[in-house]
């Protein structure tokens, strides 16, 4: 009556099988894995200190920027020099620009600061001039996936669509640190603009898309075993049929 699992049509139905179910289950795990360790790098931001509470460090003792260090608060000094606009940013519900300042430290490089948000219409400040020394959070590059980047191009001159040390080497004459502060204390007729979150470290649409891949795979494992013992059930009966002359053998 089971001869039929070892036709050549049975052999490629049990080796799909055998070859699908821990493919499944290995992937609908990998996704789970995934999504658990996005909860717990959730978990982990929670329970940190405020990174705003401890005390402001030199910039270059955090970098390069992580989870962890990321909104730390950095001191740096140096002269400002070139500043420029980061148009189409929200600040409470409003829309405007940051006033983005490059900071020449004395090693050279700069340190680009957002020295606050300006309202539309309005004319930024300029920086205050000779030795200063800066104390903000401490950000990470932005990237074409970060809020409020414009990477439309066409902006006018004096403008930047993203604060990243990849974009602002191709319009200023010096290196650049691959991170940049905003300040507490923003200039007079500026706003503060606070420190946003590090990258990943919430529970994002990533996250329950992950969660959501998870259910696919093992749903999927689910169907295939359904699947066979169907086709299973269906060989098992034709062969019953036969057997009892109820059906003719094709």
């Amino acid at each position: 009556m089971y001869r039929f699992l070892v036709t050549p049509r049975w052999w490629g139905i049990n080796v799909f099988v055998v070859l699908a179910i821990p493919v499944c289950i290995f992937m609908g795990t990998w996704q789970l894995g995934r999504f658990e360790a996005r909860v717990d790098t959730h978990r982990t931001a929670e329970r940190q200190p405020d990174p705003g509470k401890r005390a402001a460090v030199p910039v270059e003792t955090l970098l390069p920027v992580d989870q962890e260090t990321s909104g730390r608060h950095a001191t740096a000094s140096g002269r400002y020099e070139d500043q420029f606009l980061v148009p189409d940013r929200r600040l409470d519900d409003a829309t405007g620009s940051y006033v983005l300042t490059m900071l020449r430290t004395d090693s050279g490089k700069a340190l680009p600061v957002v020295r606050g948000w300006l309202a539309d219409g309005t004319k930024a400040p300029a920086p205050p001039r000779g030795e200063v020394t800066v104390t903000g959070a401490l950000q990470a590059s932005e990237s074409t996936g970060s809020d409020g980047v414009h990477t439309g191009g066409g902006l006018p001159e004096g403008q930047l669509g993203m604060i990243s040390a990849a974009s602002l080497v191709n319009v200023v004459p010096y290196d650049v640190y691959n991170a940049w502060i905003t300040v507490d204390r923003a200039a007079d007729g500026l706003r503060a603009v606070p420190a946003s979150a590090p990258q990943n470290s919430g529970l994002d649409l990533k996250a329950f898309q992950n969660l959501g891949y998870t259910g696919e795979w093992f749903v999927f494992a689910g169907f295939v075993v359904f699947m066979w013992f169907r086709l299973f059930r269906r060989e098992v009966e034709t062969a019953k049929d036969r057997a009892l002359g109820l059906e003719t053998a094709a």
